[in-house]
């Protein structure tokens, strides 16, 4: 069974950047297609970034394209999510989750589609 462990959250000001990272142990994690979410109160989870198997191909929703980096290191077992230029709207509880089936090099954007997810990490800018 495939865990996952997000860390790097905290308090940010805005305009500033955080990394987060997600561990990941208990299976062959290079395998596993990722994405990273973020839930913020009241709101759906939705998705930030996601990043295909092997590394091929990475997609980000308009809201975070040129801001958000998501990035892997299959040899560590680690995702990370490069944020910059960080907003008010940008706080939310950020999740990492990782799919059992891929199909070719696809990235995965629904909820539904990750059958493994973390705890999540607090992700806070402040105004």
């Amino acid at each position: 069974q495939l865990q996952l462990v997000e860390s790097g959250g905290g308090l940010v000001q805005a305009g500033g950047s955080l990394r987060l990272s997600c561990a990941a142990s208990g299976g062959t994690f290079s395998s596993y297609p990722v994405g990273w979410f973020r839930q913020a109160p009241g709101k759906d989870r939705e998705l930030v970034a996601a990043i295909s198997w092997n590394v091929d191909n990475t997609y980000y929703p308009e809201s975070v394209k040129g801001r958000f980096t998501i990035s892997r290191d299959n040899a560590k077992n680690l995702v990370y999510l490069q944020m910059n230029s960080l907003k008010p709207e940008d706080t939310a509880v950020y999740y990492c989750a990782a799919r059992d089936l891929r199909i070719g090099d696809l990235t995965y954007h629904a909820t539904y589609e990750y059958d493994y997810w973390g705890q999540g990490t607090q992700v806070t800018v402040s105004s």
